[in-house]
């Protein structure tokens, strides 16, 4: 990500690129994601618009087979669970994946949003009161669950064990680099942040993602329908432990889902930077800086969970039997929306699998 102030953009207004990454460090070069459906991006590219409008995707309705009795309404919602939970192996038998959510590591959030969520949002209200003005949480207009069984500990490690990535140091500007075997960063670098780390001292899987190797997952993501005039997405995948995050910084406008875990965010408008260091971590800065910051200081913030399903709830009433009132209680999926050149810094609350679709 580009982060700090003023950075390189190209004639056109908008970051320059290269094949790895995305908008990552300062001052420095940017680097690019991948179009969906795309190969690697090349080093200059033309813009397309994306087209807005909601998500569309197609669904087959389910048949009973012919033949044999018909299935009561709670027994057929029943079988269809059990068999979406065989169809999706190693989604983690409490619903994290394998990533172990939660523990001594995980981070408070905020006492309360102050960016505003939205559902049944339009094309048009997004783009005449945010795109271009102030942040917003889009609920319930994407629907991730293959992506998210995909991003399970248990399915990367097989898919993508033995290949190597590039983690980041996790300070604004992210100069350092680092590659190795994504199953040694997973099993040995993946643990809760270090509270008296420095950012240069912490790395971080975030955004350079050889696009090629990783193709056959990304395929599978369904990003946000809304897109600007002028820009092309890119997506940036990224795992994390809990307390890691990226100091703040500043780029072009995005999206951030969160598939399993929690991602807390401080944003500030362009006009308004925030008091930081770039190399000490957003966990330090909460600690040491954010209380003493007065209100009219706070940024806006906002905690970003996965969207699943909570389980299957009894909802019986006294004389009924259980079976009669089955219900699937979700949690609506949640993207958040930054626009251009918004200071933000992250932290996740637990370990984290977050992708962001950046409109360059």
């Amino acid at each position: 990500m580009v982060t700090g102030g003023a950075y390189s953009r190209s004639p056109g207004g908008l970051p320059s690129a290269s094949r790895r990454g995305l908008f990552r460090g300062g001052p420095k070069g940017v680097t690019s994601g991948v179009r969906p459906g795309s190969r690697p991006l090349p080093r200059r590219r033309s813009c397309r618009p994306m087209a807005g409008g909601r998500a569309q995707g197609s669904r087959r309705a389910a048949r009973l087979p012919e033949g044999g009795r018909l299935m009561a309404p709670a027994s057929l919602l029943l079988a269809l669970w059990t068999l979406a939970v065989v169809a999706l192996p190693g989604s983690g038998a409490e619903g994290d994946g394998g990533w172990r959510l939660g523990g001594p590591g995980a981070v408070a959030e905020e006492e309360r949003c102050t960016v505003e969520r939205r559902t049944d949002l339009t094309y048009a209200e997004f783009v005449q009161q945010y795109a271009f003005v102030r942040p917003v949480i889009l609920q319930g207009l994407t629907d991730n669950s293959r992506f998210r069984a995909l991003c399970s500990r248990e399915r990367l490690l097989a898919s993508f064990g033995h290949r190597v990535v590039r983690l980041s140091t996790a300070n604004t500007y992210s100069y350092h680099k680092v590659d190795l075997p994504f199953q040694e960063y997973v099993e040995q670098l993946l643990h809760p942040q270090d509270p008296t780390s420095l950012g240069n001292d912490t790395l971080y899987f975030f955004g350079d993602n050889n696009f090629t190797e990783w193709a056959s997952l990304f395929r599978h993501y369904s990003p946000p329908p809304f897109g600007l005039l002028g820009t092309a997405p890119a997506y940036s995948f990224g795992i994390a432990g809990a307390g890691s995050g990226v100091p703040f910084h500043w780029h072009g406008p995005g999206y951030s889902e969160v598939i399993y875990g929690r991602k807390r965010w401080f944003l500030y408008p362009p006009e308004k930077t925030p008091e930081f260091h770039p190399n000490k971590t957003t966990l330090a800065w909460l600690r040491d800086t954010y209380p003493a910051l007065p209100p009219s200081a706070r940024p806006l913030e906002c905690t970003i969970r996965a969207g699943e399903v909570s389980g299957w709830q009894d909802r019986a009433r006294p004389g009924q039997r259980p079976a009669a009132n089955l219900r699937c209680t979700p949690f609506l999926h949640q993207v958040l929306y930054f626009p251009d050149r918004w200071w933000h810094a992250t932290l996740n609350l637990d370990t984290s699998v977050f992708i962001s679709t950046f409109l360059g």
